[in-house]
């Protein structure tokens, strides 16, 4: 399978050889702080054009699990990139694992429209309550806050993230907002896809339901 970290390590000496005048290229896109180029995607886009001829590629979400990013794609531009937090225990489809299941999922509902930054869910429902948000790092909540935005995501693909004990929406996977910012660029969910409360806001209104997810190494 093609996966974000083999794209990166093939076009990003390229992209850095084009960008050497101006600018200082690091090991990663995420190190140089350089917003990757669709090139860099493409095989893995035309790989889902493939598998998923009826589902829209814009916009998509790519999450990279080894950089600890995800980056939104629109009208084929890479049009943001975000850190996040994957789970602390690793990658893994089956329930009860308390972890980040790989594969591609699409958006299959939206939780929490209008709410105010670091609102608290509790099984999707808005508690009225706000978080503290904290952004030290490794700073910890004494609870695993849902907060701001939810995007619940259902596995595509059966027997991977589909159905069973390795069903992606049956586990409540969700991109969502978090009260440990701090935290972020580093495995820490359970099982979940963490971001800023703001960057999921800013997501939420971006993405409709049906937008694909391709969870990658």
């Amino acid at each position: 399978m093609i996966t974000t970290k083999t794209i990166i390590k093939t076009w990003l000496p390229l992209i850095c050889l084009i960008l050497s005048s101006s600018f200082a290229c690091a090991s990663t896109f995420a190190d140089a702080n350089i917003m990757p180029k669709i090139h860099a995607f493409q095989p893995l886009i035309d790989d889902l054009g493939n598998r998923f001829p009826k589902s829209p590629l814009s916009p998509l979400i790519i999450i990279s699990t080894s950089e600890q990013k995800l980056y939104l794609i629109e009208n084929n531009k890479v049009t943001s990139s975000h850190t996040i937090s994957t789970a602390e225990a690793g990658l893994g489809n089956q329930s009860g694992s308390n972890k980040t299941p790989l594969g591609v999922h699409k958006v299959a509902q939206k939780f929490g429209k209008g709410a105010k930054a670091g609102t608290i869910f509790k099984a999707r429902m808005n508690t009225r309550r706000v978080a503290s948000i904290l952004t030290e790092p490794n700073a910890r909540s004494n609870q695993d806050n849902v907060t701001s935005r939810i995007l619940w995501l259902d596995g595509m693909e059966k027997g991977i993230n589909k159905g069973g004990n390795v069903d992606s929406r049956s586990r409540y996977i969700y991109i969502h907002g978090t009260d440990e910012e701090g935290r972020l660029g580093q495995p820490a969910s359970h099982g979940c896809i963490r971001m800023s409360n703001n960057e999921v806001i800013d997501l939420f209104e971006k993405v409709p339901v049906g937008t694909l997810v391709d969870i990658v190494e």
